[in-house]
């Protein structure tokens, strides 16, 4: 069962990244997916700077992160067959991010029960001990979250690529 459980999140997670022209705009790519986690990099780029006298990375291109983090772990921990939405997200931000550094999302669904899932979240730069934000974020499976998870699978499904084929680097 978890063989088949990883082997759909494979299939079905890459197209809730390049499903979303939000997400592919930012660049975000998927790490990692399993039963109940997920893992996302945003690329540091000028595009995304907040400050250009600093050159930190906007604080929306975290706060998209992590929710589009979190959706993804609920997405998992809900079993990889339902699209949910985002029902509420808590951000605090502990710092700024370090200029020149990707942002990482590393979310963890802590509960799944029938529609709903509640996900905690951080971003870092480079180590998970020093997060950049922290979330905590609750999602339910709803008919518009499935009408927007079939379209993406209509319009992306067939260019999608596996989790598994992708360069991890």
């Amino acid at each position: 069962m978890a063989n088949d459980l990883q082997s759909l999140l494979d299939t079905l997670a890459p197209l809730l990244v390049e499903g979303s022209p939000h997400a592919v705009a930012l660049g975000f790519r998927l790490e990692r997916i399993e039963e109940g986690l997920a893992i996302l990099r945003a690329p540091y780029r000028d595009d995304l700077i907040g400050d250009p006298d600093t050159r930190v990375l906007h604080g929306g291109v975290v706060t998209a992160l992590l929710d589009h983090a979190c959706g993804l772990a609920a997405f998992a921990g809900l079993g990889g067959k339902d699209a949910t939405a985002t029902l509420d997200l808590r951000l605090d931000y502990m710092r700024p991010a370090e200029p020149g550094r990707d942002v990482v999302a590393v979310a963890r669904c802590i509960r799944a029960s029938g529609l709903f899932a509640f996900v905690t979240a951080i971003a870092h730069d480079g180590d998970e001990a020093d997060p950049v934000a922290t979330a905590t974020a609750a999602f339910m499976v709803s008919r518009v979250s499935q009408e927007a998870a079939e379209k993406a699978r209509r319009a992306f499904g067939k260019s999608a690529t596996p989790i598994s084929k992708v360069d991890k680097a």
